[in-house]
């Protein structure tokens, strides 16, 4: 069974437009987790303009007394992030390449120019107990350099699988995605993913044997407000489940 880690920035950022603690995102992560879910992630970034540090502390506090759902946090490595991760001590943290000025993470690293500063990284946080994982595009020969960067899992970025999603490109992309998570998988190193994964194109994303991972935030967002909290989450848990990964 795939877990299924929820992004909650968008949540954040409906808060912070109002000036006040509403919704509560420890209330919201409390809802989250009596529906079912594996997880939550976060992405704090330098300007806060949604996740803070003060919410990752908080969410990481709440979530060191259920082991039963993993905190991921991700974002860029810079050494305020590092000292932040370091504090909290989340299962997981997904390293991204992305820049303050970003409005939303959109490549993976190039592990052939970055890979040795994402070794140094990676190694720091499997030191702290930290399980590493990096963001990365579906490329081969990226997936290659992956063992030497000592991270523990890859999360596969995902937009070019779902803006191609229904068109005649895409069973080729979708055999780029398997080829990508195959030869991680052959190298030893487990499989995560996301980015805009949503209920139409997830189960067909989950016929690629023993993804580990979904974190799923901005598409899911929008549909709990079309369709319901209780309803959208199910129908993604039924998804994972159906992956036929049994959750390690």
């Amino acid at each position: 069974m795939t877990a299924l880690s929820v992004n909650i920035n968008k949540i954040a950022l409906l808060r912070n437009s109002r000036g006040r603690d509403f919704p509560n995102l420890v209330e919201f992560s409390k809802k989250l987790i009596s529906l079912g879910v594996d997880g939550i992630t976060v992405h704090p970034r330098e300007d806060e303009r949604h996740i803070t540090k003060k919410d990752a502390v908080e969410l990481g506090r709440l979530l060191s007394g259920n082991p039963a759902v993993e905190f991921n946090v991700e974002g860029y490595p810079s050494e305020a992030f590092l000292t932040l991760v370091e504090q909290i001590k989340p299962a997981q943290c997904t390293l991204v390449p992305d820049s303050p000025q970003q409005l939303t993470s959109d490549h993976g690293w190039d592990l052939e120019t970055e890979g040795e500063f994402v070794r140094d990284v990676c190694v720091r946080l499997n030191r702290a107990g930290i399980r590493s994982a990096i963001f990365i595009d579906p490329e081969i020969n990226q997936i290659k350099r992956v063992p030497d960067t000592k991270a523990a899992r890859v999360e596969l970025y995902t937009e070019r699988y779902a803006a191609t999603f229904n068109t005649p490109s895409h069973e080729e992309v979708f055999e780029r995605y398997k080829a990508a998570a195959c030869e991680a998988q052959r190298l030893g190193i487990g499989v995560n993913a996301g980015h805009d994964l949503d209920l139409h194109n997830l189960p067909k994303f989950l016929t690629i044997s023993d993804v580990l991972e979904v974190s799923i935030g901005h598409v899911l967002t929008i549909e709990c407000i079309e369709q319901g909290m209780a309803s959208v989450i199910g129908r993604y848990l039924e998804i994972c489940a159906s992956s036929g990964r049994s959750r390690t």
